[in-house]
């Protein structure tokens, strides 16, 4: 099946957008919140447009790199990272309401997944559909984690 161009997620957090904010552009705490992208290195002190992070993800007993770059930095809006290998784009947006935040989190790929990525996909994550259905369930996994960490703060 063709890749998705669209999984995503949204949650309510009683917490303002500056909490939420805190949480969800500390890319060096992404590995607390994602079940498969496991840690983040940030290159360089602040991170914001541009910043580079080299990723470690997993997916069971697999392993691999990956490397992103910033593309949107709106403080207590969006943030935006673009996988460099399979030019996906991890966006998180903040959206005050009410009682609090309504945050989305979406993965989106506007130009396609790239072709050496599906060929690693089908080859050793389980294929596609089967890796899609888990991006859709570590979304829903990642937004309770910040929902959790931002109401508690």
């Amino acid at each position: 099946m063709a890749n998705q161009q669209l999984i995503d997620g949204t949650i309510d957090i009683d917490a303002t957008p500056a909490t939420v904010w805190g949480i969800v552009s500390d890319l060096r705490s992404m590995g607390e919140r994602s079940p498969q992208c496991r840690r983040m290195f940030v290159l360089g002190q602040e991170i914001g447009l541009g910043t580079r992070t080299f990723n470690l993800n997993r997916q069971g007993w697999k392993r691999w790199p990956t490397n992103a770059k910033v593309v949107a930095f709106e403080p207590e809006r969006r943030i935006a990272f673009q996988i460099l290998e399979n030019r996906t784009v991890w966006t998180y947006e903040l959206e005050p309401t009410a009682t609090g935040t309504r945050l989305t989190e979406s993965r989106t790929a506007p130009r396609g997944v790239s072709k050496v990525s599906n060929v690693a996909t089908q080859r050793f994550l389980g294929g596609t559909d089967t890796f899609e259905v888990s991006l859709k369930d570590g979304i829903r996994r990642t937004l309770e984690q910040v929902k959790a960490a931002a109401e508690k703060a």
